[in-house]
């Protein structure tokens, strides 16, 4: 049973309940890939078509999951990889693991072929806890406190194994001896709840604010009903951060929508008029579009102490997990006995939902993304899983998904990250192989990573007891973001030998691969694709040719930002149509 040190490692993942590993090959890790050959598939070794894509997809998995997600890379260019995946995880705040080959422990200092200072490396990305597995003593110590560190303090965490440290033998039971630690593959969650004066502080300062507005962000999942009481008690509006879209059925006349730079002209309002702001479970950067300093007395719950009073000054704290701490908080709430804040809130919430359905609406050459995102809304399964990648598909999706109560989506939060989407989806479907999955698309992104990635969807879907998996690639050939905030935040022209994104056909190729493509690019034929797209027996790329001249701005757009964007497009060819749309938006 004892066997190498890298058959103890997957053991001891085995008994963490790890049920796959993403990673990519490479001769730094050679005994660990044979020890999960022994292994039989427990944990499964899920090969991805770069290291990147192989954090980027173990960092989704604790996202849908909110376990511990596990990737594992060559020594060298391999661990370099690593990074963005795991910088993603450590800025939005996931659990992930990563093991990563070193080259023989005699070679080090060196200079020895792929030798890299993986100490120096990592330290940042992977601070709270890296470390040399030196002797097979170590193993299960060094292992379970990685897990341990990650699961408390939700970051990634890193052990690097040497090769020969690999081949060695195993100690399965490590003597009782000074210097020797033992562990166990074990850990817990707490329940943290605020302390009563804390309660009592919170409660004083909502009741008496007349015009209340909530920030909702991802920490309060599970929290919806008691935000629905607070509102209700309170006569609150509710604007979520981007992250925090999914935790609340968007469909209620005091919800705003999403807050921020792509979020919704009522939900601009609704921070622009509030005189008392509730943030719950968030920690949102888009601190100009928070009220204005002074305006509005302030009250925050969040399980983490560290960011409370981090983006706008805070009364009062409380320091717990959001439903509970709304559970406790409730019963000293009073009741609101003037709704004119409340009807003021559903008038701007109404008025948002005609804007957007007007946006979408807007003629545009060939496609409006507005009116693509929009119409998916109508098709997508209850049971689905969406995966959204950075760029203008993340602010498509922010102001016109519809997701379905309950609807699990994330995209790359804090790093903000382009290329995310395709390995994230792809853990949300190798974790509920019975379930679908959405990814929303721009083609700079999938150029950039997506492409490679559904390369591993035509090698897996098979095995799939429902193969629904449709990626909506946007089709504009532009870095469309960036090149409206070229416009926006600088004044200046698009650029365009840094903005164009190579033709490419992307429902052919995805027929060339032995799935399903469909290209779309006439608001007639939109409906039918997307029927299509979810009737089909195996993933699909669905091709929308859309127009790169409707704008990604914010809501409520200040007059000197709209002189910025036309004094930007005063310096282009063209630009007629992106002139209009812009006057129409402002």
């Amino acid at each position: 049973m004892s066997g190498t040190v890298a058959d103890a490692l997957v053991r001891r993942l085995r008994t963490w309940g790890v049920p796959r590993v993403f990673g990519y090959a490479g001769d730094g890790i050679d005994p660990v890939l044979a020890a999960l050959h022994r292994a039989g598939g427990d944990p499964e070794f899920v090969p991805t078509r770069h290291e990147e894509l192989a954090a980027f997809a173990a960092c989704g998995h604790a996202k849908y999951t909110g376990e511990v997600g596990v990737c594992l890379a060559t020594q060298g260019p391999g661990a370099i990889h690593l990074l963005a995946g795991l910088y993603d995880a450590k800025l939005d705040r996931r659990p992930v693991v990563a093991l990563v080959g070193q080259v023989v422990s005699t070679a080090l200092g060196t200079g020895y072929l792929q030798e890299v200072d993986l100490h120096s490396l990592l330290k940042d990305v992977c601070g709270r806890y890296l470390q040399t597995v030196s002797t097979p003593e170590q193993l299960p110590v060094l292992l379970d406190n990685a897990m341990r560190t990650a699961i408390a303090e939700r970051v990634p965490t890193c052990l690097i194994l040497p090769h020969d440290v690999q081949r060695a033998d195993a100690v399965e039971d490590p003597p009782h001896a000074h210097g020797v630690v033992p562990s166990s593959a074990v850990t817990a969650r707490p329940r943290v709840l605020p302390r009563e004066d804390d309660l009592r502080r919170a409660a004083k300062v909502l009741n008496a604010g007349r015009r209340v507005a909530l920030l909702v962000g991802r920490g309060a999942a599970g929290a919806g009903p008691e935000i629905g009481k607070v509102v209700e008690v309170l006569g609150a509006g509710v604007t979520t951060s981007l992250l925090g879209k999914p935790v609340l059925p968007e469909g209620e006349p005091w919800h705003t929508g999403v807050m921020g730079h792509l979020g919704t002209t009522a939900s601009a309002e609704l921070m622009a008029g509030c005189d008392t702001l509730l943030v719950v479970g968030s920690n949102d950067p888009w601190t100009e579009f928070y009220p204005a300093p002074g305006q509005a007395r302030a009250v925050q719950v969040d399980v983490d102490a560290r960011v409370v009073g981090s983006k706008h000054p805070v009364e009062a704290a409380l320091i717990g997990d959001a439903r509970e701490s709304l559970r406790a908080l409730l019963p000293l709430l009073r009741r609101n006995p003037d709704r004119g804040w409340e009807r003021r809130i559903s008038a701007a919430t109404t008025r948002w939902r005609r804007i957007a359905e007007e946006r979408a609406g807007a003629p545009a050459d060939p496609l409006n993304p507005e009116l693509v995102v929009r119409e998916l809304s109508a098709h997508l399964p209850p049971d689905v899983r969406v995966a959204v990648d950075v760029g203008s598909a993340t602010y498509w999706y922010a102001r016109h998904l519809a997701l379905p109560p309950g609807a699990p989506a994330h995209t790359s939060g804090y790093l903000a990250s382009m290329g995310c989407a395709l390995p994230y989806g792809l853990a949300a479907k190798l974790d509920a192989p019975d379930r679908p999955v959405v990814a929303l698309v721009g083609d700079g992104a999938m150029q950039m990573n997506g492409l490679l990635e559904l390369i591993t969807l035509a090698d897996r879907w098979r095995a799939w007891a429902d193969p629904r998996f449709v990626v909506l690639v946007l089709h504009n050939r532009d870095l469309n973001e960036v090149t409206w905030e070229q416009r926006e935040m600088e004044g200046d022209p698009r650029f365009p030998d840094s903005q164009r994104v190579p033709a490419f056909p992307y429902a052919a190729h995805a027929e060339l691969l032995g799935l399903r493509g469909v290209r779309v690019d006439s608001p007639e034929g939109l409906a039918e694709a997307w029927r299509a797209a979810w009737a089909a027996d195996r993933p699909v790329v669905v091709e929308a040719v859309v127009d790169p001249a409707v704008p990604l701005l914010p809501p409520e757009l200040p007059e000197e930002k709209v002189a910025a964007v036309l004094r930007g497009l005063d310096q282009e060819p063209g630009g007629e149509a992106e002139r209009e749309n812009v006057r129409r938006q402002s």
